[in-house]
């Protein structure tokens, strides 16, 4: 079989373009721009693009498949030429779909949480041996890659993204997947860039909820009404399994789940990550994971990379990264920290950095949502409004919409980073939140700077 991917170098592209060598398939690829990690990982495979840019000469009607990448346009030559030829081109999930056609499919779905209840079910299944395919938004510890295909597993694991299938296909990619085991997290507005409404953007999960095969299962977490709401709208032969925060204590920064058989410690904590294992748990169940075998495994469960991520700490403090960027992420992320070390001062920093972030009439969503930062900071950097073609943002205005009184703005990341190095971080904690870098900075070796300096 001879695939060609248009846009490569996408995270998710790269991946699958990966895991179809690894099976065996004949890889190729184009994109206008690769950066790291996967232009390192590409390379690895033998699969990163001699030069950049779009080559029509690459399409051949030799090929079988394209799979075509959310970076591309819909006028891409490459694209154009496939179309010409007669070539069959899928989408990211199109392809993961014909590939899981005849497994039993599980969906993870929700604005918030599903990379980890993703990241926790994967961990489990591994735990106790069993054979599954997965697609994972994120790279896990113990997985060389974030998407596996085999012939031979007879389950497949989707983290299912709700945002839109490809330039040529606006429909969300978890509604290509239709499952027979689907979870819903969590409805939280995001994306409006192409969900201009919050009714606009509910909607897509509700229709999710009606996909799920006749006779399946729909798990749900039944601290969330609209997904409550939500999940009526599956066939009626679907059970619906809701789920809920599980008893568990704290002591000493260590967070323990309080079971029948005696308390199981825990490697990650929060609320928020507490309700995703209720509902890996629920998925695990499902799958015939017995809970004895279910708690042993989730014990040693690290996180997902770059979700409530510990990357640096000593004595005194302790620096965390975090993914968060939406106004839900962002309030469940900093309680969190809060709750988990109350005795410690904590400064949470966040960027905002995504179209619906920057958006003016987006920025009210984030009211109260630093509440329980004892020192919370805000950082955008005016050029990405620019290239979202985003109107300016005045950081009175961002300080009034955030409505927590101190609270501090940056507009330039060197600015920003020497405030912190010179804080003074004794008896204090550090939450760096964003789906960026914080204007190209490398945070691993930041918290290594300030906690030698502190």
């Amino acid at each position: 079989m001879n695939v060609h991917f248009i846009a490569i170098g996408g995270s998710a592209m790269h991946n699958l373009a990966i895991a179809l060598k690894k099976k065996g398939v004949h890889v190729t690829g184009s994109d206008d721009e690769i950066f790291e990690p996967a232009k390192s990982r590409l390379q690895k495979y033998e699969l990163l693009p001699e030069e950049e840019g779009w080559h029509p000469a690459k399409i051949t009607k030799y090929l079988d498949a394209i799979i075509l990448g959310m970076h591309a346009r819909a006028d891409n030559p490459e694209l154009l030429l496939a179309q010409e030829y007669g070539i069959k081109v899928f989408s990211y999930p199109e392809f993961l779909y014909e590939q899981a056609r005849d497994k039993q499919r599980v969906v993870i779905g929700g604005s918030h949480g599903k990379t980890t209840i993703t990241a926790m079910i994967l961990h489990v299944l591994k735990s106790t041996g069993r054979d599954y395919d997965y697609m994972v938004g994120a790279q896990l510890e113990g997985f060389e890659v974030m998407v596996k295909l085999t012939e031979s597993a007879p389950i497949m694991v989707f983290e299912g993204d709700e945002y839109l299938t490809s330039p040529i296909d606006r429909r969300p990619k978890f509604h290509l997947y239709v499952p027979d085991i689907a979870l819903i997290s969590g409805i939280a507005w995001d994306h409006m860039n192409v969900f201009p409404t919050f009714e606009n953007y509910y909607d897509q999960f509700r229709i999710f909820a009606s996909l799920v095969r006749k006779n399946g299962k729909l798990i749900y977490c039944l601290e969330d009404e609209a997904v409550v709401a939500a999940v009526s709208s599956a066939d009626p032969s679907v059970e619906l399994v809701g789920y809920g925060l599980p008893e568990y204590s704290i002591a000493d920064g260590i967070s323990s789940l309080i079971t029948p058989t005696g308390n199981i410690p825990l490697k990650i904590f929060g609320h928020h990550n507490l309700l995703n294992l209720s509902g890996a748990l629920e998925v695990c169940r499902q799958l015939d994971v017995a809970d004895a075998d279910f708690y042993k495994s989730i014990s040693s469960f690290n996180g997902a990379s770059n979700r409530l991520e510990s990357i640096g700490k000593n004595e005194h403090s302790r620096i965390f990264r975090d993914f968060a960027h939406s106004p839900s992420k962002l309030k469940a992320t900093t309680k969190a920290v809060k709750e988990q070390y109350p005795g410690k001062f904590l400064v949470a920093c966040m960027e905002l950095h995504t179209y619906s972030s920057l958006s003016q009439a987006f920025l009210e969503q984030y009211q109260g949502t630093m509440d329980a930062a004892d020192l919370p900071i805000v950082y955008f950097n005016p050029h990405a409004l620019t290239i979202k073609k985003l109107p300016p943002l005045d950081p009175e205005m961002v300080k009034k919409a955030i409505g927590r009184p101190g609270i501090l703005v940056f507009t330039d990341s060197k600015l920003l980073f020497d405030f912190l190095l010179n804080f003074g971080w004794e008896n204090k904690n550090l939450l760096m939140m964003s789906s960026g870098d914080f204007g190209g900075m490398d945070l691993k070796a930041f918290a290594k700077q300030l906690l030698t300096s502190a």
